[in-house]
């Protein structure tokens, strides 16, 4: 995250948010499956309150995996948002409604869980794939310092 937030905080206000936080999960079993259950088993609704009691002001979200899920929950839920972008929000494909603003979605072309390209087409969502990624593909700088700058062209303008 420190390779986004580097690019990011010499044009914006950063405000940051560990989702595992707003979600009030139990880390003390550090496992992807343990901790993936806690956000589907009221996680997620814990998230999306606590985002919205921090956020009060016109904001653009920038969210990770299931970060980015909390946040479009949280736009439909009256967060004011002027876009959000989304990278590797997989638990998106379930969603059927659309929030009002701005929606840039990256997903790896190799991640198996990423909706589907009729999701995109029913939402009116364009799809921005990286060839030969897997799901974690944000991790990396170089995706880091393009989606960055990604970000940076469209919001300046």
């Amino acid at each position: 995250m420190n390779d986004y937030v580097t690019i990011l905080e010499n044009h914006f206000e950063v405000e940051f948010y560990d989702c595992c936080e707003l979600a009030e999960i139990d880390l003390s079993d550090y496992t992807e499956d343990k901790i993936h259950r806690q956000f589907t088993n009221g996680g997620i609704d814990r998230a999306v309150k606590a985002l919205l009691d921090k956020e009060k002001d016109t904001i653009n979200v920038l969210g990770f995996s299931i970060g980015g899920l909390i946040a479009w929950k949280a736009i439909l839920g009256g967060l004011k948002a002027e876009s959000l972008t989304a990278i590797s929000s997989t638990r998106l494909r379930y969603e059927d409604k659309r929030p009002e603003c701005t929606i840039n979605l990256f997903y790896a072309e190799n991640d198996l869980y990423k909706p589907l390209e009729d999701w995109f087409h029913t939402l009116n969502i364009e799809m921005n794939l990286y060839k030969e990624k897997e799901h974690d593909f944000y991790t990396k700088k170089e995706i880091a310092i393009e989606v960055s700058n990604i970000l940076v062209q469209e919001l300046m303008n």
